[in-house]
């Protein structure tokens, strides 16, 4: 009685074994008939290339069918009249075909087949992306006062999956409202809506506000639109002098100049504590000395105006230097030069004195 256990025991434990062996055999079994694929994806207009291979050929045909199951190539024979299907490759162990000018209606699971015992087959899913149009920017078109906001719409359609707008001021990123997506009605694609909000300053003023579309289908900046800022401000306003130097007894001349949008058309002057004077007169963004003396000493300042905001302002500090003090500096100047030539020119006499005696010596004792 043990020993017929004995025997049983081994006989299933021999079994298990066998069973253990046969099935990591059976798992590391690569068919080499079973046909591969590969997934895809590809943008509305573009080309396809779906692949079917084995690693083994028993003589048998391959073929690809569409999502339909119709079949479009059995070998090298086409089967479906449909041009944009073509025969990309052949062989005994590869069938390769193209579908050109893809539409959203391509998009689905194809089948490749081998006709063995039994029959093999394996499927390569086709995702069609749908190609955004180039975004409409809509909102303001006018000019806007400085600190005034101005809110602007960008949109995008036939999308899929569903675009993403980006807004930007130059080349900063601008934060924007969560798009709004909107599905197409029939279609499989998408419309989508974006709108920024911002608060201009006089630095924006021709400035330049993208949006931007982002999907799959597009490389970076392919579609794009712009809309140039317009912002209304109040001058900046500056003070040139006719020359650095102002000399008593010589005309002169202030120039106001003012940079606004729209440009200033107003100008005032007048002197900082005092009276402008007499042979001193204003026209318009000038002002005109007739014949400066140093009673026109002083701080002057110009308003500017184009009626946006308040006035702008700018002073200009005037110094008239006396031509006399300046000649008779000049001539201190040339003095002073004048006597360090001489003593320059003195050493160097002495020098060559010097010189002469030593060689005249040198030449006594030889």
């Amino acid at each position: 009685m043990a020993a017929s256990f004995s025997a049983v025991w081994r006989a299933g434990v021999l079994t298990l074994l066998l069973a253990a062996v046969v099935h990591g055999n059976t798992s590391d079994y690569l068919d080499p008939l079973q046909p591969t694929t590969s997934d895809e994806t590809v943008s509305v207009g573009g080309t396809v290339t779906l692949t079917c291979r084995v690693e083994e050929s028993d003589n048998s045909s391959l073929q690809w069918s569409n999502t339909a199951q119709q079949t479009l190539y059995f070998g090298e024979k086409r089967a479906l009249r449909d041009n944009r299907i073509q025969l990309h490759r052949s062989t005994a162990t590869e069938l390769s075909i193209t579908i050109s000018e893809v539409q959203l209606s391509d998009e689905g699971e194809y089948t490749c087949s081998i006709f063995t015992m039994p029959v093999r087959t394996a499927r390569a899913s086709v995702t069609v992306l749908g190609v955004p149009t180039k975004p409409q920017i809509s909102g303001f078109e006018g000019a806007v006062p400085e600190g005034e906001e101005v809110t602007l719409t960008c949109t995008s359609s036939g999308s899929k999956p569903p675009a993403q707008l980006h807004w930007y001021r130059g080349e900063q990123r601008l934060t924007a409202r969560p798009d709004v997506v909107e599905s197409t009605p029939g279609e499989p694609t998408y419309s989508v809506r974006s709108e920024v909000t911002l608060t201009v300053s006089r630095g924006d003023d021709n400035a330049l506000v993208t949006c931007a579309v982002v999907h799959p289908s597009l490389a970076p900046g392919d579609k794009r639109s712009q809309r140039a800022l317009h912002v209304l401000y109040s001058p900046d306003v500056k003070i040139h002098p006719q020359s650095d130097l102002p000399k008593e007894g010589e005309r002169f001349l202030l120039k106001c100049e003012g940079s606004g949008n729209p440009e200033p058309n107003t100008f005032s002057w007048q002197k900082k504590d005092g009276e402008l004077g007499p042979q001193v007169t204003v026209d318009g963004a000038f002002l005109h000395f007739e014949m400066l003396n140093k009673s026109h000493n002083g701080v002057y300042l110009c308003q500017a105006g184009n009626g946006i905001g308040s006035l702008g302002q700018g002073e200009y500090t005037l110094l008239v230097q006396d031509p006399t003090a300046m000649a008779s500096g000049s001539g201190v100047d040339h003095a002073v030069i004048g006597g360090v030539v001489a003593v320059i020119v003195f050493i160097l006499l002495c020098l060559l004195i010097v010189l002469e005696d030593t060689s005249s010596d040198t030449k006594e004792h030889t």
